[in-house]
């Protein structure tokens, strides 16, 4: 048994080598992320006698080039979450922090969980894309709200309220008619200024220009609530500009964010549990691909208390002799992404009411019982997770 435990780090890694017993196979030694010296690391580990298994923290994207040629080369490799290396007993009284101290105790925790581990394979390199695709998308989704806040800032002062006259979801390429109307009638006198009747004949050739719908009563509404607007800044050239310039940031953040979700579909129906989780109840097209980002693989969970507590969504416990605390925080030790989407799997559930749905039984008795929003939210999450679990992991086993 060689373990073989690796501290990696941006450009370059710490390598320690050792076998049961305390024996050192290979002092800890550092090499680059370049192609020579990762092939000389392969042929080091291949020629030691015994079976080695190589372990490294999954931390940001450093990890994933040495992990692939390593993997490719044949050998065993495996990527920990640096939680449960953080975690592993050090067994001393002093403090040490180095690179040479961290990829030792990586390799003395390959020994201790060495029938646990699990092969880094072609599926986590897609599951990796895919969780990289979800960080994007989050960005991206936070730009788009500010890009969105700092323009509906400005119409406030040219057309206040125009944001409000439609509701209707985002097409395909991100656009909006609410955005496409207001980029159109960019201030309030491009509408009061002329006759209701030229007013209904303009807005009517837009919409079938743009391809949205048309009603005589809409028309006549954002006439008539027209007249009784008070702009800030004048209807000219500059104010026409600065309204232009954020109309146009927002379009490309908002194409850039449906496009991100399409291609995470798309990704996402590459794994094998995608099916399972887009036939779960408060999920679509879009959150189900940001679930299976940030699970990642089910089967590297060994019950479903680790599922949950890696969300972070795990009751706590605070017990003391006789003493226990009925009531305790939910840990949020976890991912903060995935509680998230958790979250808004939750609300989705609570607006289209499935009544046939076990989460959502749940959580109509627990509002009915006047808990907290938090409390019933983070229940409801809880109890997902752990048919999510179930399911996922079934039908991931009846494959092998």
């Amino acid at each position: 048994m060689n373990a073989v435990g690796i501290d990696v780090s941006k450009g370059k890694s710490m390598i320690a080598i050792i076998r049961p017993y305390g024996e050192i196979v290979s002092l800890p030694f550092e090499i680059r992320h370049t192609s020579k010296e990762i092939r000389s690391l392969i042929n080091q580990i291949q020629s030691i006698d015994g079976e080695s298994r190589i372990v490294m923290e999954h931390t940001g994207r450093y990890y994933e080039p040495l992990a692939r040629e390593l993997s490719q080369a044949n050998l065993f490799v495996s990527a920990i979450n640096p939680k449960l290396i953080k975690d592993f007993g050090d067994n001393s009284l002093r403090k040490v922090k180095s690179d040479k101290a961290d990829a030792i105790k990586i390799a003395r925790y390959a020994l201790d969980s060495w029938n646990d581990l699990k092969q880094y394979n072609l599926m986590d390199e897609i599951r990796n894309q895919l969780k990289t695709m979800n960080r994007q998308f989050g960005f991206y989704m936070k730009h788009k709200t500010a890009m969105k806040n700092n323009f509906i800032g400005i119409l406030d002062q040219t057309y206040p309220g125009v944001n409000t006259y439609f509701n209707s979801p985002a097409r395909d390429d991100g656009s909006q008619k609410w955005v496409d109307f207001a980029a159109a009638y960019w201030h309030v006198d491009c509408v009061r200024k002329m006759s209701l009747h030229a007013f209904t004949v303009h807005y009517q050739k837009w919409c079938k220009r743009n391809k949205y719908n048309f009603s005589q009563l809409k028309a006549e509404e954002i006439y008539g609530a027209a007249k009784e607007l008070v702009p800030v800044l004048p209807k000219d050239h500059l104010t026409k500009l600065i309204v232009k310039q954020a109309v146009d940031q927002l379009n490309i953040a908002s194409k850039t964010v449906e496009s991100l979700r399409t291609l995470m579909n798309e990704t996402a129906s590459k794994l094998p549990e995608y099916s399972i989780v887009m036939g779960m109840k408060g999920v679509g097209s879009s959150l189900g691909p940001q679930l299976i980002a940030e699970i990642g693989d089910v089967t590297r969970f060994t019950h479903k208390g680790a599922l949950t507590a890696f969300a972070g969504v795990d009751p706590g416990v605070n017990q003391s002799g006789t003493y226990e605390q009925k009531s305790v925080h939910t840990s949020k030790r976890g991912s903060s992404s995935l509680r998230k989407t958790l979250f808004q799997v939750m609300d989705a559930l609570i607006k289209t009411k499935p009544q046939d749905d076990a989460v959502y039984q749940f959580l109509d008795k627990k509002r009915a019982q006047g808990k907290p929003y938090y409390v019933y939210m983070t229940a409801g999450a809880n109890k997902f997770l752990r048919i999510y679990y179930g399911r996922v992991k079934e039908y991931l086993l009846s494959l092998s």
